[in-house]
């Protein structure tokens, strides 16, 4: 499944991307996700923890940075891992490009997931909700770590919040509503009576 999607940092291009070139640092940045252990050549092992209600779904597994080209502001990250408690598997190819924008810098995401398992039972809408409500999560995490280092704070100050049940999926489930309302209510109101 192919989910894309972008946000805008308040930041020059150059900080975002030296801001990217620090993994532990932007794992922080991510809801529900903590890096165990680094094992060399830009390779992690870490665990990824997301509730959706009263689902937790929680995978162990490893991210590797595959390419980083500074002249294009790119970076892909391969990641995989299994449930911790079940036989779901998950691998993703994560894709970040970044480019000046009118406030700073845009950062364009595309992620390719693939599923198994008890993940998998989640219809396409409900995980491309989840993931837009992370996205947003990161992008307002990473502002404000970038923010904090520019005064000198410590990272621990803007320290990213747990991607954690109710709140993720009311959320999700809030948008997933506004789409409904848009493709079904909206078109009435703009016809003529």
């Amino acid at each position: 499944m192919l989910i894309k999607s972008d946000f805008e940092v308040a930041a020059p291009v150059d900080k975002v991307w030296q801001f990217f070139d620090d993994i532990p640092q932007v794992a922080g940045c991510l809801p529900g996700t903590e890096l165990t252990k680094d094992l060399g050549d830009d390779k992690y092992e870490g665990r990824v923890t997301v509730r959706m209600g009263p689902v937790k779904l929680q995978f162990g597994g490893t991210a590797e940075i595959t390419e980083r080209d500074e002249a294009d502001k790119r970076v892909v990250i391969h990641a995989s891992g299994a449930e911790l408690r079940g036989q779901g598997q998950a691998s993703m190819v994560v894709t970040a490009v970044l480019a000046r924008a009118a406030r700073g810098t845009k950062v364009d995401v595309t992620q390719d997931l693939q599923l198994a398992g008890a993940a998998a039972q989640y219809g396409r809408g409900m995980i491309s909700d989840v993931t837009a409500v992370l996205m947003r999560d990161f992008s307002a995490n990473m502002a404000a770590r970038i923010d904090a280092a520019e005064r000198g704070e410590t990272p621990a100050a803007a320290a990213a919040s747990a991607a954690g049940g109710f709140t993720l999926g009311m959320r999700a489930a809030m948008m997933a509503l506004q789409r409904v309302f848009r493709r079904f209510f909206l078109p009435y109101q703009a016809s003529p009576s």
